[in-house]
């Protein structure tokens, strides 16, 4: 089992990544939404790590003060890319 430091910089490096590929113009609402899924799925790891249930929702809310989850954000203006081009004056 990993310790929770390296766990949450794993994940954070993956979620950073995932970011960075996906995070491009009018994607914003696609990434807001996967943004909750590996919230969910790591209240459910970590629940696991025992035989009874070590977190509840406040306790889980202060665990990601500790160590927060990156947001998402767009990294890429697509807009910039190909909009000049099929502009007509």
């Amino acid at each position: 089992m990993l310790p929770v430091k390296v766990l949450m910089a794993l994940l954070k490096r993956k979620l950073i990544g995932y970011y960075h590929y996906y995070g491009i113009t009018d994607n914003s609402k696609r990434l807001l939404a996967f943004h909750y899924i590996p919230r969910c799925m790591l209240f459910k790891w970590l629940n696991r790590r025992s035989q009874r249930k070590s977190f509840d929702g406040e306790k889980f809310r202060r665990f990601l003060e500790k160590f927060p989850l990156p947001s998402p954000r767009i990294y890429v203006n697509i807009m910039d890319i190909w909009l000049p081009s099929t502009y007509i004056a």
